[in-house]
């Protein structure tokens, strides 16, 4: 992967770190085009020295899947809470978290951090899902398990010490677009009620078309030939990137969906696509809260030990997380509405 030519956009602060991903990171899509191979090379890079956040309890579980589909790997998070008073109402919010690496890469281990920063920060418990990825699952497996996933969380909140009214999406890159998609299919199918939606960095355009996938084509990590090869594992040769469940951006009706809130890079081939939705759900009704920052990269948001905008993205999502519970409590029985 080069460094762009100059001018470089990327904030100084984080160049090195992108240029040191770029050392570990399969080349898909350029150097490297077997899923498999690239997967190899993901479990072969060093470990990340960095401490991760502690939680209270961490458990792995499998989840029923859709209809004659496999079970769903899923880890839950707790955090532990301090003593309260007898009686005293300590129900916690619930994220259902995807995590990203174009429906092909990643899991649960590759976003363990972020999952727990997520819980200890917003006091929430997180059940991050390993749903099918592609090419071997292709669409719309993933989107099958994400929906699969939700309903098990939402019909099982209380065991896990949750409140399901304060029910969270939340996916980053791929995983945003799944997070974008159920809520989408929890309206058109009758539940489960989704309190928030939070977006990192989201697919919601697989024409890629957009200005920004060209202007950050190269040199700030994630390559527009990497979100290419991604589209056509998931995909396959006769897939259509413009059906509403692989762009959530291109649906007919964004009416009735729940609040959300969106993050976007500047130097993210994916930027202006996830900006778009922001705008296009805020025209169709719905809450919408955005962090934009406009020199950062594909990826940053799960560094928030080293730069400091990826701790502000952070702090924004766990308090967008917390208000759910806020909300609840201020609506009675009904929850934060969607729309």
């Amino acid at each position: 992967m080069t460094t762009p030519a100059h001018p470089d956009r990327l904030d100084p602060e984080a160049r090195p770190l992108v240029d040191a991903i770029a050392t570990v990171f399969p080349d898909v899509g350029g150097t490297i085009t077997d899923a498999a191979e690239a997967r190899r090379i993901l479990a072969a890079a060093p470990t990340s020295p960095l401490p991760v956040p502690a939680v209270g309890h961490v458990e792995d579980r499998r989840i029923p899947g859709p209809p004659d589909a496999p079970e769903i790997p899923v880890r839950i998070y707790v955090r532990d809470v301090p003593d309260v008073p007898e009686g005293a109402d300590t129900a916690r919010p619930v994220v259902v978290f995807f995590h990203g690496g174009g429906w092909v890469l990643c899991g649960l281990d590759s976003h363990d951090a972020t999952a727990r920063g997520l819980c200890r920060d917003a006091g929430a418990v997180v059940v991050s899902v390993d749903y099918r990825l592609a090419p071997e699952a292709p669409f719309p497996a993933a989107v099958e398990d994400a929906y699969a996933a939700l309903c098990w969380v939402a019909g099982h909140a209380a065991q896990l010490g949750a409140d399901a009214r304060a029910l969270t999406v939340a996916g980053d890159s791929a995983g945003g677009n799944l997070a974008a998609v159920v809520a989408h299919l929890a309206r058109d199918r009758g539940g489960p009620h989704i309190a928030r939606q939070v977006l990192v960095y989201p697919v919601t355009d697989a024409r890629q078309t957009s200005t920004s996938f060209g202007a950050n084509a190269d040199g700030y990590f994630l390559t527009a030939a990497a979100c290419v090869w991604f589209r056509e594992q998931y995909l396959g040769p006769d897939g259509d990137p413009a059906h509403p469940h692989v762009s959530p951006l291109l649906a007919a009706d964004l009416a009735g969906l729940p609040p959300a809130h969106v993050v976007t890079a500047g130097c993210d081939p994916l930027c202006d696509e996830g900006q778009a939705y922001a705008k296009a759900l805020r025209d169709a009704g719905t809450d919408v809260t955005e962090s934009r920052f406009p020199r950062m990269f594909h990826g940053f948001f799960g560094f928030p030990e080293l730069l400091d905008d990826a701790r502000r993205a952070r702090a924004d999502v766990a308090q967008v997380i917390v208000s759910t519970v806020r909300d609840r409590k201020n609506d009675g029985d009904t929850g934060g509405r969607a729309g």
